[in-house]
């Protein structure tokens, strides 16, 4: 299931760096505006505890983790929705993408430049400024792209009639709810839109309506407190918007990585006072934000963690496996990782009622671990 999150940001706010720390692949990361010209693209494996639980339980032979697939988009300035630096390739880029993870930068150094308004001019620390260059060339892309359909649903309405006004009648709401807060400045996301109106507008592929989340880079002073004047700035402004808050730093992330004994991983963190590496919490803020979930399989071969959409049911959760399990599908084995924990055994989650049996329309839930039975003639 190929869906991406786009890391965005101005120039030299710390994406590739957060990038080549998530995929462990280094990226250019120079102190100088547009050295990420082609994005990157990494699959990056999605850190699971229950999976491991799991692989704890039956010593597989091979664990194989869910991923999500990030991009790192080159850098943003003012004028990007006009074509001013790298705006249309960048405007292309992320359109593709199903989540915008957006990089703010959070702490001060002078010796890495900041820049702004034409990406050779230093600028001040300021979050706000920064966040609304981004997100004033987003929505101006928005504006376009609305601009150029309602010329061609006025040309239709005008050819076909009454009957094609009504077929418009989801799409004309939702405009009439974006397009003032996008003249605003303000996001698409933030609008309230019935299924109606969001189903009228889907093919338009709003910039502004993905799913968006603020990484707040920070320096490594501030990682034992988790916040400064900076990021709480950014968390006001992403209550407005609708949008999710990650706290990381790039420069501690990109200096753990570099660890490979689990036990020295463990203890640099306990040094400045996290549990959890940042990049695990990204990596997994996105995998939801972009409506995913994840069901396990197990045994003695394998254990593993497959990837579905929030909401998919029992044969459309077996089709990710292979498309013979959904054409044959006749029912899913279940029971839940939980239970899995709580048991110790297959056996003994039997033996307590636990070990269900679910038809077609059963909606796999997270954390579910399922055996599937079906049966395919030639």
């Amino acid at each position: 299931m190929k869906l991406t999150c786009g890391i965005v940001g101005l120039p030299n706010v710390g994406k590739s760096t957060i990038f080549s720390a998530l995929t462990k692949a280094p990226a250019a990361a120079e102190n100088y505006p547009f050295c990420t010209i082609d994005p990157n693209v990494g699959v990056v494996e999605l850190p699971d505890e229950r999976l491991d639980f799991m692989a704890s339980v039956f010593q597989p032979k091979k664990k194989i983790p869910a991923t999500v697939d990030f991009v790192d988009i080159a850098g943003l300035i003012k004028g990007a929705s006009k074509g001013e630096g790298l705006g249309n390739q960048f405007l292309a880029n992320i359109r593709e993408t199903s989540v915008i993870a957006h990089v703010v930068r959070c702490f001060d150094n002078p010796d890495i430049q900041h820049v702004r308004e034409d990406a050779k001019t230093d600028a001040p620390i300021d979050p706000e400024s920064d966040i609304l260059t981004i997100n004033y060339e987003l929505c101006q892309a928005d504006i376009d792209t609305i601009t150029k359909r309602e010329d061609k649903v006025t040309r239709q309405i005008r050819s076909l009639g009454k009957a094609e006004e009504k077929k418009f009648a989801g799409y004309r709401s939702a405009v009439d709810k974006i397009l003032p807060l996008l003249q605003e400045g303000k996001c698409a996301r933030q609008a309230e839109l019935t299924d109606e109106e969001k189903e009228g507008i889907y093919d338009l592929h709003l910039l502004t309506i993905k799913p968006q989340l603020f990484v707040c880079n920070i320096d490594e002073e501030t990682i034992s407190k988790g916040t400064n004047d900076y990021v709480e700035r950014v968390k006001k402004i992403a209550e407005e918007e609708k949008s999710e808050v990650i706290v990381i730093c790039g420069k501690f992330e990109s200096d753990l990585v570099e660890i490979t004994d689990e036990t020295e991983r463990r203890e640099f963190m306990e040094s400045v006072g996290l549990s959890e590496s940042g990049l695990s919490v990204l990596a997994r803020a996105a995998y939801h934000l972009m409506g995913l979930r994840t069901f396990f399989t197990g045994g003695p071969d394998e254990c593993r963690a497959w990837t579905i959409r929030s909401g998919d049911k029992a044969p459309q959760a077996a089709g990710v496996i292979h498309t013979d399990f959904e054409r044959g599908f006749i029912k899913a084995e279940v029971y839940s990782v939980e239970d899995l924990r709580k048991y110790g055994s297959e056996a003994e989650i039997k033996s307590a009622g636990k070990y269900r049996q679910e038809g077609k329309d059963y909606v796999v839930q997270d954390g579910d671990c399922m055996f599937f039975k079906f049966n395919v003639t030639k």
